[in-house]
């Protein structure tokens, strides 16, 4: 692979990155105005408050781009590095990775929590999972495509179309984390080869 190829790949790799961080970082901050002291749509209203914001600022800044075109060239220099920095390769990612996760890196730690969230359903959707690990402090700025590739990555069974409440979307499944039962996993003794 030459220089140039490689060069494109980190800045590719970077801008989506860096995108799905500024995407994050936006819609926790606006997550961040729901009050929970207050009832209905009362506490819903910081959301949207914060979300006007950002839509205002967006719109300025287009203003500001229209108004004076050059300026343009200080936003792609500016998402040029950012994405370059995002971009660099990490010998170490993986080995830091777990270090990032909200439980041991242990298979049946993670099984325990999936099956205490599943509760008495039959899965859980990814989304939930997330929202539950961000609700404790773990995985913010992570994406449910992140929290899939973990548990791949960590052998745990995911499924595109587990259905929660009607819904089918990215789960897990309660019948992919439980053992299965002692007489599933006896094998049938071999049966004697006849003689020659």
């Amino acid at each position: 692979m030459s220089r140039l190829v490689r060069a494109a790949d980190r800045l590719t790799v970077g801008s989506r990155a860096y995108a799905r961080r500024l995407g994050a970082r936006a819609a926790a901050w606006c997550a961040r105005g729901r009050r929970d002291d207050l009832p209905g749509w009362r506490g819903a209203l910081g959301i949207f408050v914060r979300l006007g914001l950002l839509a205002l600022g967006v719109y300025l800044l287009a203003r500001i781009v229209r108004a004076v075109p050059h300026v343009m060239w200080l936003l792609t220099g500016w998402w040029a590095v950012a994405s370059w920095r995002a971009g660099k390769p990490s010998d170490t990612a993986s080995e830091e990775a777990p270090s990032d996760t909200p439980a041991a890196p242990d298979v049946e730690t993670v099984r325990t929590l999936l099956l205490t969230l599943i509760g008495t359903g039959s899965g859980v959707h990814l989304r939930a999972v997330l929202a539950h690990l961000q609700e404790h402090g773990q995985w913010e700025g992570r994406t449910v495509t992140d929290l899939r590739v973990h548990l791949e990555r960590l052998e745990v069974p995911v499924d595109r179309s587990v259905k929660v409440a009607g819904t089918p979307t990215w789960g897990v499944r309660r019948r992919d984390l439980e053992p299965p039962s002692p007489a599933a996993t006896v094998e049938a003794s071999p049966a004697p080869s006849p003689a020659a």
